[in-house]
């Protein structure tokens, strides 16, 4: 059956994969970004009506975080933009373990509307296509809580369990942990990605107040600083945030993607000898 589904935040790390699985089902699917027609603009309220406007279904990704000042309300407002849209059903992608986030998932949780929620541990393609990507270049990578074992998670797993939810109900109603199937330090990571690449990568690890102090001294916002702290301290040091589950293989009926795998491919695709001068 085809379904109408707004994803909002469809350019992004697990939004641009959801589209190709979404497409590859035949579906139809409006991207909720802000240079599209219909537009979406989360600052601009007046934007999402056309947007939501004939979708059954919609993808909800927040940016930059559920956490952030802010995101309660837009994510209250928005959800009552859907229902009135007619809107049957809500995917939100969440963040394990962030208790601001868990306060956006009651809203949907509460609506009235089917909905699914996805909590994700953080990136493997955080290494790969975002802020850890220039220091794994340099060569050098410095980063706090070198104690907390993460169960990094493949974007394409998100992005396969939320095509999933989104087109069987019998995941209506039900939260889903996502996460990698081990859990590394920040050092192991950089040892993985440095044996797979053949490269010399150091880790260096740091206080999170000298953390802070280094992205004060690169210019980055107050706001981002503000994140990134609450994301270390708050979630990453929790014990019970490292935990693995294994609801990647409950709902696809496959293992989630080793870190090791991430590794081997994205060393294939070059993205980690960028500027590097190769050898003949």
């Amino acid at each position: 059956m085809t379904s109408n589904i707004l994803l909002i935040g469809g350019s992004g790390k697990t939004g641009r994969k959801v589209v190709e699985g979404l497409k590859q089902q035949h579906q139809n699917v409006r991207l909720g970004i802000r240079n599209n027609v219909p537009a979406f603009d989360w600052d601009k309220p007046a934007t999402w009506p056309n947007a939501l406007a004939g979708m059954d279904k919609v993808y909800i990704v927040y940016y930059p975080d559920l956490a952030v000042p802010g995101a309660f309300e837009a994510i209250k407002s928005l959800t009552e933009e859907a229902k009135k849209a007619g809107v049957q059903k809500v995917v939100l992608l969440s963040g394990k373990g962030e208790k601001e986030a868990e306060r956006c998932e009651q809203v949907v949780a509460n609506s009235g509307m089917d909905y699914t929620l996805i909590r994700a541990s953080w990136f493997n393609q955080n290494f790969s296509e975002s802020f850890l990507l220039e220091p794994i270049l340099a060569g050098h990578v410095a980063l706090p809580m070198s104690n907390a074992k993460i169960p990094f998670v493949d974007t394409t797993d998100i992005a396969d369990v939320v095509v999933k939810v989104l087109l069987d109900d019998f995941h209506n109603g039900k939260t889903y942990e996502i996460t990698g199937p081990r859990a590394l330090t920040f050092k192991e990571v950089v040892m993985e990605i440095a044996k797979g690449t053949g490269r010399s990568i150091h880790y260096e690890a740091v206080s999170l107040g000298k953390y802070k102090s280094m992205m004060s001294a690169a210019g980055l916002p107050d706001d981002y600083i503000w994140l990134f702290d609450y994301l270390f301290r708050e979630v990453l040091g929790k014990e019970e945030n490292q935990a693995i589950t294994n609801d990647v293989e409950k709902v696809l009926g496959r293992k989630a993607t080793d870190f090791r795998e991430f590794v081997q491919y994205t060393t294939r695709k070059g993205i980690w000898h960028q500027g590097i001068p190769q050898s003949i």
